[in-house]
């Protein structure tokens, strides 16, 4: 939805808010009004992370903030005088993704990925020292979890005074020109307790994390301040513009998917599958596989990120997608049986550090391969609703699909096939807008159930298709069986 022509550069109807997303390979900001109308946006890329066999997973922390001033200044440009409207900004980003800085918000190392599993120690140190806690809280640290990452960067860093942040905070600070509180959204999986509003002390201490080397915590969509005079001059924000607190990228992705009321669900499908959904009740995984963050207007936000998800066709060249789709159509349900995990282990819909990605038989041709993969994120899509139905989480209404695959008409229809209902595809629902409704909260709207309901589409629904039911309930039922043959999946 974006502004007519004619208002470039004019006094919008409607106040602005940004929402800024910095992901693994770019940093996207786009700038909306009450209603959900674009403004502008702009894209810059960031380095690729640098990966090595042993599970590091870093990238250069110095190019956010540059990509991110560079961003805020093309939308203010793009905007003109319209830019003084601008109310509100908020900041997503990846979950567990942390940086050593100094005083001046420098960092001092390399920033530790969401997806750097070199934190094994750190994670099994933490579970042990925290036992107790993570039983009330559901969150077990893994080696991916920010809390294990923050251990590694302790060690590296050792009796340092170097601040350990999460993205967010290292901008937070560039705007507002100090120190910012974190949100609990990105604290979560970093050793914060939502259940007692505090830092796992126990588990800090057993990592030699020195608690005055992070942030203190909020929830999100509360005001951290106002852009500083320095920053204005950088971005052209105005100095009226209030800095609030975002939430991680998939809890971002959610609000902007419309799925903030008890009983909705959304599948974000970008380079991972990330299924998330609403409860009023903290949702207990005896297993620590479905976790949940704080609703941040009371309830709960369960759900969890698989390994598979859109990377499984990061082989084929994006010109070939809209032919391979084409041909996995005409093809109709596979006769081969595909898990499309390109990396080792699995944390959603089940934990296994041993699963491996599998083909059973030998495909005909590449679009019965691609049809494969395609039903094989939607049957590990399945597997995660069934597991939120096991613990108990309302599911009412269609699944809401965003990301990148959600723009294939036939990996929905594939999906919707699966899940035996439609799903509703919404348009536009990327983790930039949902940092934006979060800086709408507050500033343009009274609450987030407001926000949403001015400011996301109703979304497309996409129906299954009653011929392939059969065949794909037998495909299903087949990729389940072979998970627990293997030992990854128990058997119900």
């Amino acid at each position: 939805m974006n502004a007519p022509e004619s208002h470039r550069g004019s006094r919008p109807v409607d106040p602005l808010v940004v929402g800024v997303d910095v992901a693994t390979a770019e940093v996207r900001v786009r700038v909306l009004d009450a209603h959900g109308r674009r403004w502008a946006g702009a894209v810059e890329p960031l380095p690729p992370p640098r990966r090595d066999g042993a599970g590091g997973s870093e990238q250069d922390a110095r190019a956010w903030w540059p990509a991110v001033r560079d961003c805020l200044a093309r939308c203010t440009v793009e905007l003109g005088a319209a830019a003084r409207e601008i109310r509100a900004l908020a900041v997503s980003a990846t979950s567990g993704t942390v940086v050593a800085v100094d005083e001046h918000a420098e960092p001092v190392t390399t920033a530790v990925m969401y997806d750097d599993r070199r934190g094994a120690r750190q994670a099994e140190t933490a579970r042990r020292a925290g036992a107790a806690r993570w039983a009330s809280t559901g969150i077990v640290p893994s080696a991916t979890s920010g809390l294990a990452h923050l251990g590694v960067l302790a060690e590296r860093t050792g009796r340092s005074t170097a601040r350990l942040l999460h993205t967010p905070e290292l901008v937070g600070e560039r705007l507002t020109g100090r120190p910012v509180a974190t949100d609990a959204s990105h604290a979560l999986k970093s050793g914060y307790d939502p259940l007692r509003a505090e830092w796992a002390h126990e588990a800090l201490e057993a990592l030699r994390i020195e608690p005055e080397r992070l942030a203190e915590v909020v929830e999100p969509a509360r005001s951290l301040g106002w852009v500083s005079p320095e920053a204005a001059r950088e971005t052209g924000l105005p100095t009226s513009c209030e800095v609030r607190s975002g939430m991680t990228d998939g809890c971002a992705g959610q609000l902007a998917a419309g799925a903030v009321r008890a009983g909705q669900v959304v599948t974000v499908l970008g380079t991972t599958l990330v299924l998330k959904a609403v409860s009023e009740e903290l949702v207990h995984d005896p297993t620590g596989v479905v976790y949940s963050h704080r609703h941040p207007e009371g309830g709960w936000l369960p759900g969890g990120a698989s390994n598979t998800g859109g990377e499984a066709l990061s082989e084929v060249p994006s010109r070939r997608l809209g032919e391979l789709d084409g041909l996995a159509r005409a093809r109709g349900p596979a006769g081969v049986v595909c898990y499309p995990l390109r990396r080792e282990g699995e944390r959603f819909p089940f934990r296994s550090e041993q699963a491996r990605g599998f083909l059973t038989g030998e495909p005909v041709d590449e679009g019965e391969l691609h049809r494969a993969r395609l039903e094989g994120v939607a049957f590990c899509e399945r597997l995660a609703l069934e597991r939120l139905s096991e613990l108990g989480v309302p599911v009412s209404g269609p699944v809401r699909t965003v990301g990148g695959g959600a723009r294939s008409a036939v990996w929905c229809r594939v999906r919707a096939s699966v899940l035996g209902e439609p799903v509703l595809r919404v348009e536009g629902a990327e983790t930039s807008v949902g940092a934006a409704l979060l800086a709408a909260c507050g500033t343009v709207h009274p609450d987030l159930q407001d926000a949403v309901a001015a400011m996301v589409p109703s979304g497309e629904p996409v129906e299954p298709v009653p011929a392939e039911r059969e065949a794909l309930a037998a495909n299903y039922h087949g990729f389940r069986a072979e998970l627990v043959r293997r030992g990854w999946l128990a058997e119900r």
